[in-house]
């Protein structure tokens, strides 16, 4: 069964999971019901979660409900907990959005929401990244989560991103990052997915971030806060929920 779920979890694109995850919604909840997990972002405790991981599989790592991962959740937990985001009224960018994340912030009538990305088609805006087609500090609040690694010129992506915030503004910008490593990988010349998996963990990945990585933020003009949320939370609290205790929330802010 594991590696079923292994083989169909790394086979099938997640927009098409959350989609199924949608429809069949009820007859999951039934399946996965249980008490030993809680999703934040449903509020709905679960038996468990499922493994997911390109190579080696982390356990407990995909809610059966809303198909978040723990980056995901962590980011909720901040949100919820430690911001205004669910009452104030903010005009919002987010950049290719998880697509559990878009249908429930459409929903908040004090949000102004507006979703961008270059290829989906479930979004407010057709927008490359590296030419944004907005206003000089146009929005409250940003969000681009697993974006950057997959741009080679991440450095005009940054200085876009910035732009187009507001002074005052925030946001989040989680990337791949492995806290081990001082300075980031990237190699251009590796182009074949199979050897882009090998080096950067997913096929179409350019780079391994590294702790530079808050670094390059700031060089693009952001003040960044490397927020170990998942930290604020006890040991039996983290496997609750099912965070990555060492996993960096990077929040940026333009002054």
């Amino acid at each position: 069964m594991k590696e079923i779920a292994k083989f169909l979890l790394n086979k099938i694109p997640r927009p098409m999971l959350i989609n199924l995850s949608i429809f069949l919604r009820p007859l999951i909840y039934l399946f996965f019901k249980g008490n030993k997990l809680t999703d934040p972002i449903d509020g709905k405790s679960y038996r468990k979660f499922l493994p997911y991981g390109y190579g080696k599989q982390r356990e407990n790592a995909l809610s059966p409900g809303t198909l978040s991962l723990e980056r995901h959740r962590q980011m909720w937990l901040y949100l919820q907990n430690e911001t205004d985001f669910f009452t104030k009224k903010y005009k919002v960018l987010h950049i290719a959005p998880e697509q559990e994340f878009l249908r429930k912030f459409r929903k908040m009538d004090h949000l102004e929401y507006i979703s961008a990305d270059l290829f989906s088609p479930i979004v407010d805006v057709k927008a490359d990244i590296l030419d944004l087609p907005f206003e000089d500090e146009s929005f409250d609040v940003i969000f681009c989560n697993h974006v950057l690694e997959h741009i080679e010129d991440d450095k005009k992506a940054m200085s876009e991103l910035y732009r187009v915030m507001k002074k005052g503004g925030w946001g989040i910008f989680q990337v791949p990052m492995k806290n081990s490593l001082e300075t980031t990988y990237e190699d251009f010349s590796i182009k074949d997915p199979k050897e882009r998996q090998k080096h950067f963990g997913q096929y179409d990945h350019v780079r391994w971030y590294g702790m530079d990585y808050l670094d390059r933020l700031r060089k693009s003009g952001f003040q960044v806060d490397a927020n170990f949320y998942s930290k604020k939370f006890s040991a039996a609290e983290r496997a609750n929920f099912g965070l990555i205790e060492n996993e960096i929330l990077p929040i940026v802010f333009k002054k």
